[in-house]
């Protein structure tokens, strides 16, 4: 083991399992070895590129045996890009790690006690579901290995697509992506084609210059459709007609956009979208309930498995007439929204005050009048003292970033003791973590993992706890 280096290749190795990041697993006498670009399954040659006392990371350059579960990946970018990194697995050997995750998560994480974990929601359809992407644009283009190896001069170094992973100033130029469903990639190319037919300059990130800096497209299962477009240098002329071009080319666009960042970063919250044309925001419903949808807006970005998992939230509530509920990290209320029919009261905490607004227009929108939202950090907002004003709750529904919830708010919640908590969230890691500091008090009665990110390592989980 003291041998391998970095470039080091380790021949004839096994894959046995994958990460919480997607990383395919391997073992060298007791170190474990992560790969890029093998599956479960496989046998393979790997190139080491890290070395660390426990641990090796690298990437497949040899296949000597294939997995029964490896697939031929779709896209064309895959191996470049970094969005899809499960696309050359089977799905439904995706869906068992995922489970698995959840899994060992509770068992070795959380050590905590539970009886099942009912088997993860799948996704109907493991391409095109996303309602959102964002794309970058780029005078720096990323060469890839075909165009290195032609040795022939790349004159157009332009690109407009995702960034390499671990690189922030190279992007990678996309020609077709799976992720989300027509007319994303055709107004994609049609932009980059009038971008390059009209010599419109790309940003560059190293010098900060250059006119065309991201493109956002957003779409609803009720056929709205949005597109932003973001410029580094303010020639406001240009990017009307930019716009009118893609006004005239795409009438299904119904909300378009731009906006001047000359900032050093992409977001764009904290400056002033302009429409050009359309309405300012697009509509996505549920159950007859509509959610208005703006630029600077959070939204789940699989509708139709958002669904799904709003709906196990929902029963796992159990809601009565005179509930009162807690929707912790509520986003634009649409959990809030979406159970407060079936309870007294729906209280809800945001940390982004923009999200607030909106989470108040949606209930003005569907005729709510139960709902109350609240902007401001959790742990500084959600007190006893707060409580005291709004009314005990007798349910709390919580979805937490990443990071899980703050020891603080964790503690809230065991002194206030609701009958019940719906714990959703996107990291089983950090979710079990703060489970078990709730063990003492709570019973973990339900577990549904849900699988909102299909051709990747991510899974949601929604737990129902009630009191012992």
């Amino acid at each position: 083991m003291s041998k391998i280096k970095k470039n080091f290749v380790l021949e004839g190795l096994e894959v046995i399992d994958t990460s919480t990041e997607g990383k395919a697993i391997a073992k060298h006498d007791s170190m474990v070895v992560f790969i890029e670009g093998a599956v479960p399954g496989d046998v393979v040659d790997v190139m080491v590129h890290r070395k660390k006392n426990a641990y090796a990371e690298g990437k497949a350059i040899k296949i000597i045996k294939s997995s029964a579960d490896r697939v031929e990946p779709k896209c064309s970018h895959f191996g470049t890009c970094g969005g899809c990194k499960w696309q050359n697995l089977n799905y439904q050997k995706q869906l068992y790690f995922k489970q698995k995750y959840v899994l060992d998560a509770f068992t070795r994480i959380g050590k905590l006690t539970f009886d099942t974990i009912n088997p993860i929601l799948g996704n109907k359809t493991p391409f095109f579901y996303r309602n959102k992407l964002e794309y970058s644009f780029s005078n720096k283009k990323w060469l890839t290995i075909e165009e290195i190896k032609s040795e022939a001069e790349v004159e157009n170094r332009n690109a407009l697509g995702f960034h390499i992973p671990g690189l922030f100033d190279k992007i990678l130029d996309i020609e077709n992506c799976y992720l989300q469903a027509e007319p994303s990639n055709s107004i994609r190319l049609a932009v980059r084609e009038y971008a390059h037919k009209n010599k419109l300059t790309f940003f560059d990130i190293r010098n900060k210059g250059g006119f065309l800096r991201t493109l956002m497209i957003r779409t609803t299962s009720t056929k709205e459709v949005m597109v932003v477009i973001s410029m580094f240098e303010n020639r406001e002329e240009d990017v009307k007609l930019l716009c009118e071009y893609l006004k005239n080319k795409f009438p299904e666009i119904t909300c378009l956009q731009y906006v001047h960042n000359p900032k050093g970063n992409d977001t764009i919250q904290d400056l002033d979208i302009v429409t050009y044309a359309g309405n300012v925001s697009i509509v996505e419903e549920m159950e007859g309930l509509k959610f208005n949808i703006s630029a600077k807006s959070f939204y789940q970005t699989n509708s139709e498995q958002a669904y799904e998992l709003y709906k196990i939230t929902r029963e796992y509530a159990s809601l009565g007439k005179e509930d009162v509920v807690y929707d912790l990290y509520t986003g634009t209320g649409t959990i809030a929204n979406f159970v407060a029919r079936y309870c007294k009261k729906v209280i809800g905490i945001e940390y982004v005050e923009a999200a607030v607004k909106d989470a108040f227009l949606n209930s003005e929108l569907n005729g709510i009048t139960n709902t109350y939202f609240k902007a401001g950090d959790m742990k500084d907002v959600f007190t006893e003292e707060f409580v005291k004003t709004q009314g005990k709750p007798d349910v709390i529904i919580t979805d937490p970033p990443r990071a899980g919830m703050a020891p603080e708010v964790v503690q809230v919640i065991l002194n206030l003791k609701p009958k019940r908590v719906v714990y959703v969230s996107c990291n089983p890691s950090t979710q079990a973590r703060d489970l078990a500091l709730m063990e003492h008090i709570y019973k973990i009665v339900k577990t549904q993992p849900v699988d909102m990110f299909p051709q990747t390592a991510h899974v949601e989980n929604v737990v129902l706890l009630e009191l012992k």
